[in-house]
């Protein structure tokens, strides 16, 4: 009997996964709350921060350059930032310990007002908890994209976005990168209706 195609099956299991995120309780409602607070603390002139380790630490890059550089039309500038620099993060790793590389930077640059999107497919990185402890008790906002259940993290943050069924990390990272690039868009449109008269 022929094997699966292997190709087909990871394209229908990615479905899978998204079509669960979509019909689980809190998906949807999740997203539009991270646009929403993502909207305000642009609007107040607020930070956009995040962060996260490996394919997290791209996704939180990604997420950043979006707001400084252009996504679907020219606007204005936004602030926002990915504790990525590798000098940062060496420095800091080297003087305090790994587990300190992204406290440090959102105790440097976080304040009441800002949003910090914290990062970890399986809710339990602890760097990213302990970014998230120090971003608590400046008054950041957070936000968690997570998997497998969400772990510590889920009772950590302020808007907790889990992704379910997946086990594995790249399944979790494909939808964390589809709730990046919606959430921009819905901060767009309604900060930049202009950007979006055509549809």
């Amino acid at each position: 009997m022929p094997q699966a195609d292997p190709v087909q099956r990871s394209f229908t299991e990615a479905a899978s996964v998204l079509e669960a995120f979509m019909r689980s309780p809190d998906g949807l409602a999740s997203v539009r709350r991270f646009a929403d607070a993502a909207a305000a603390t642009l609007t107040r002139g607020g930070l956009l921060m995040s962060c996260g380790n490996g394919g997290s630490m791209c996704d939180a890059m990604h997420f950043a350059e979006e707001w400084t550089g252009r996504f679907r039309a020219d606007r204005r500038a936004l602030s926002a930032i990915a504790f990525s620099d590798p000098s940062q993060l060496t420095c800091i790793a080297n003087d305090f310990g790994y587990d300190e590389v992204f406290a440090r930077q959102v105790e440097a640059l976080g304040k009441k007002g800002d949003l910090l999107v914290a990062i970890s497919t399986s809710g339990n990185s602890p760097n990213v908890l302990k970014a998230v402890a120090v971003a608590k008790a400046r008054g950041v906002t957070v936000v968690g994209l997570l998997g497998k259940g969400g772990g510590k993290l889920k009772s950590e943050v302020d808007i907790p976005i889990v992704v379910p069924l997946a086990d594995s990390s790249d399944r979790i990272q494909e939808v964390h990168i589809k709730v990046l690039h919606i959430v921009i868009e819905a901060v767009e449109r309604k900060l930049f209706p202009q950007n979006y008269a055509k549809g």
